[in-house]
């Protein structure tokens, strides 16, 4: 299976940007190496491309313009394959009502304004009541961090080839914290690292990670080799931080490629009943 590109409007190309620091080859290679191992016992690296493929066409299929709209149903299916969204915004989806959750969804794909821009307008429409004590800030922040991941997922896998993956778990600048730091030689060191969020900053990691990836000759599903490669990297951070920030939700005593496709929301479905977690 090869990836389609689907054609966007002009002002959505991302222009990669010269990143701050320099990323390590032999960094890389590392990851590669533990990637191809970690999928080894499921067949290798072409079992979770042709998965990442279908999340990708599923993802095509239900955002095309000329879809039928979205209806909370689909929005389901769609959130319950985002890992970093699934347990904690579909109430807020549900509370939103199905009109405008399509509207909204249909702004990030389309809206007026830069890329980054439509993802935080996405994020800021979500209905959280953030209250006035700590942990209901706290909670309702972490809504709207979910809600970016979300908006960033429907983006790269509607169209891998045009958006880079824009999740936290690449990069977090408020936690200084994702995969980006796993290609960085000396990072324990070093309590910050001067990478942005900006889409141009994922998309001139990306086109790093692909120039790597083609001195291995490697030349198909390339955006989804990196997603793979990235993850790997992310999956070996938390696991040495002791299930990191994700915690439970992670999965404790889960193996490294069952986070692996976890994290990419790309792991088997429940039977029966869906991922995304729905107010009880």
């Amino acid at each position: 299976k090869r990836i389609e590109p689907e054609r966007v409007r002009e002002r959505d190309v991302i222009v990669p940007a010269t990143l701050p620091m320099e990323l390590d080859p032999t960094l890389f290679l590392t990851h590669l190496s533990q990637l191809q191992q970690l999928t080894e016992p499921e067949g290798g690296i072409g079992t979770c491309l042709e998965r990442l493929n279908a999340k990708h066409q599923r993802f095509a299929e239900l955002l095309a313009p000329e879809a039928a709209p979205l209806d909370l149903q689909r929005v389901e299916e769609l959130l319950e394959k985002v890992f970093t969204a699934r347990r904690r915004i579909y109430p807020l989806l549900q509370a939103f009502g199905q009109e405008q959750t399509a509207a909204a969804v249909k702004a990030v794909l389309s809206g007026e304004g830069p890329v980054e821009e439509r993802m935080r307008a996405f994020a800021e429409a979500m209905p959280v009541a953030p209250g006035e004590d700590r942990e209901s800030r706290r909670l309702a922040a972490k809504q709207r961090r979910a809600a970016m991941d979300f908006a960033a997922e429907l983006l790269h896998f509607r169209d891998p080839v045009k958006y880079p993956l824009m999740t936290r778990w690449v990069w977090d600048k408020s936690t200084m914290s994702g995969a980006l730091r796993e290609l960085v030689r000396g990072a324990d060191e070093l309590r910050e690292l001067p990478f942005d969020m900006s889409p141009e900053t994922f998309e001139g990691a990306r086109k790093w990670l692909a120039e790597q990836i083609a001195g291995q000759g490697i030349y198909r599903d390339v955006p989804f080799w990196i997603d793979l490669l990235l993850g790997n990297a992310y999956v070996g951070y938390v696991r040495s931080m002791a299930e990191g920030n994700l915690g439970g939700d992670f999965g404790r005593g889960v193996s490294p490629l069952e986070q692996l496709k976890k994290l990419l929301g790309i792991d088997e479905p429940l039977q029966g009943r869906s991922r995304a977690k729905k107010p009880t």
